[in-house]
């Protein structure tokens, strides 16, 4: 299965698609998943998709406090303070959320992603950092995860029981690579608990190594422990096909190692610790690589070169 777009970057995560709200973009350059113009567009790419066999799901997205100079000035953050979303205001993101699962249906795609990591807006209510509200909607866990399982359920209710519904978690965000939402598996159990029970099928586990363990005692890496403590499946994202390191010290040294992390990811797959793997910047060099890692073509494989970023257009 293909998400739409590719993986996040250190920034402004080029493969999520913003949904119909003012603020959502955090940049002007993030392609939109509202508007009869774009959608029409998304409508094509599926139709390619699926003229290959392939599947594809889009990642939906509303970037929140994590804003650039380029956007449109209106920062609606959810944290206490000026700018602070209103209750009709987070309505009308929910809305807008909602109607961009009806289009992902509509246009044929076979799933949907919502993005509720990397310090996103929906990552924003989680954290009690940011999230200093003081009504519903802040305080304590069960106030914090209110308007995200909020998200989820109109999402849920647009589309109904038989469309996936994807949610991509993370520890870390944008500006804090060694954030912590939860410091225990007690912790993110209870956190993910609203979220499932509002209507998710598949968690999204991005971590910047997807083979390191998540907490101390255990060689259980995120993925691992949100598939033992929910039952749900997951996704394994972070590295993958990437030399030793991570994607950050690939895009500085401008290289990854042929193989990179391949014997780490079939050793965790076969300890069951995740069902679906995400794989991102590595197909920029080599857009064949899982067909070849999946053929046992492994003497094929092209490394990543920071070069391939030049392409993009």
């Amino acid at each position: 299965m293909l998400r739409a777009g590719r993986a996040a970057s250190g920034s402004s995560s080029p493969r999520a698609r913003v949904v119909g709200h003012p603020a959502a973009a955090p940049t002007t350059t993030v392609p939109r998943f509202h508007g009869e113009d774009a959608l029409a567009g998304w409508a094509r790419v599926v139709e390619a998709v699926h003229a290959e066999g392939g599947r594809i799901i889009p990642q939906l997205w509303h970037a929140g406090l994590e804003r650039k100079g380029d956007a449109v000035p209106d920062p609606q953050v959810p944290a206490a303070g000026p700018g602070t979303l209103s209750e009709a205001d987070i309505a009308e993101v929910i809305a807008a959320f909602a109607q961009a699962a009806a289009d992902a249906q509509r246009l044929g795609f076979d799933g949907l992603e919502l993005h509720g990591g990397h310090g996103y807006l929906i990552d924003q209510f989680l954290r009690p950092e940011i999230n200093t509200r003081t009504d519903g909607y802040g305080g304590d866990l069960g106030g914090r995860t209110r308007f995200p399982a909020e998200l989820v359920a109109a999402c849920r209710a647009a589309v109904g029981y038989d469309f996936p519904l994807f949610l991509r978690v993370s520890q870390w965000t944008v500006g804090d690579f060694g954030a912590r939402l939860a410091a225990t598996p007690d912790e993110l159990e209870l956190m993910l608990g609203p979220l499932i029970e509002a209507g998710v099928d598949v968690i999204d586990c991005s971590t910047r190594r997807f083979w390191l363990p998540e907490f101390p005692g255990s060689d259980l890496s995120l993925a691992g422990w949100v598939k033992k403590l929910t039952g749900l499946p997951t996704v394994a994202v972070g590295s993958v096909g990437l030399d030793g390191s991570e994607f950050l010290s690939a895009l500085i040294e401008g290289k990854g190692a042929v193989n990179g992390s391949l014997d780490r990811l079939v050793a965790c797959m076969e300890r069951d610790e995740f069902d679906l793997v995400a794989v991102g910047r590595l197909l920029l060099s080599d857009p064949e690589w899982v067909a070849k890692v999946r053929d046992g073509r492994q003497g094929e494989l092209r490394p990543f070169s920071a070069k391939s970023l030049l392409d993009l257009h």
